[in-house]
């Protein structure tokens, strides 16, 4: 661990850290994608993982043509993704509870930060029965400028009472690993679509497999 971090407090982003939804997004836009004869390939979504829409969009046109309907396809994943959501319910990561009780019971504060709007976040989070362990719960709509820009993390630490250096950040994509480096928060990744590479390294301190294995992060706050 880096000696400069003393960790008060655990912020978490949701999607793929918290919840098993990834694979539901990354299944979803490519269904809504082919219904507008788009083909919406695995690398596209992964490269809008957790970014703000105002970056998601031209970036996603940059890589599907200035013509794709960006919001009208992303109106229909969210319609398949709730129906299937509504049907099936929601998966969460392994190690969850575990993490937040024992974070719980150590006296540590304990954030959300992640780039799904407010209302879809706090359902997802009553849903699974975890809305109860977070002090603070910052999402998407609620910064001026989302992942992978630091806003969230900055935020998060604030309604904590925290400095983000007293901070360790859950992620596990390129654009929230640069936005909690970025605000200065101890930044672990825990893979789930794609594995740690050359590009993420820099702005990593801790890989982990499962949100278990970080347990031996957090003793007793001090």
């Amino acid at each position: 661990m880096n000696n400069n971090f003393l960790l008060r407090g655990a912020i978490f982003d949701m999607d793929g850290v918290l919840i098993d939804t990834e694979k539901l997004y990354l299944r979803f836009w490519k269904e809504a994608a082919a219904e507008f004869g788009y083909d919406m390939r695995d690398e596209y979504v992964y490269a809008v993982r957790s970014m703000a829409r105002k970056y998601s969009i031209p970036k996603l046109k940059s890589m599907l043509g200035e013509d794709f309907p960006t919001e009208e396809v992303r109106s229909r994943r969210s319609e398949l993704m709730n129906a299937y959501i509504e049907r099936v319910g929601i998966e969460t990561k392994p190690g969850l509870f575990k993490l937040l009780n024992h974070l719980r019971d150590k006296g540590y504060r304990i954030a959300v930060a992640t780039a799904t709007p407010r209302e879809r976040t706090l359902s997802y989070l009553s849903r699974i029965g975890a809305l109860e362990f977070f002090d603070a719960v910052v999402c998407g709509d609620m910064v001026k400028t989302g992942k992978p820009a630091p806003d969230i993390y900055l935020t998060a630490a604030n309604e904590l009472g925290l400095a983000p250096e007293q901070c360790a950040a859950f992620e596990d994509s390129p654009n929230g690993l640069k936005a909690a480096n970025s605000a200065g928060c101890m930044t672990i990744m825990v893979p789930d679509m794609t594995q740690p590479d050359d590009e993420v390294a820099p702005y990593i301190h801790r890989v982990f497999n499962d949100l278990e294995e970080a347990v031996e992060l957090f003793g007793e706050v001090e």
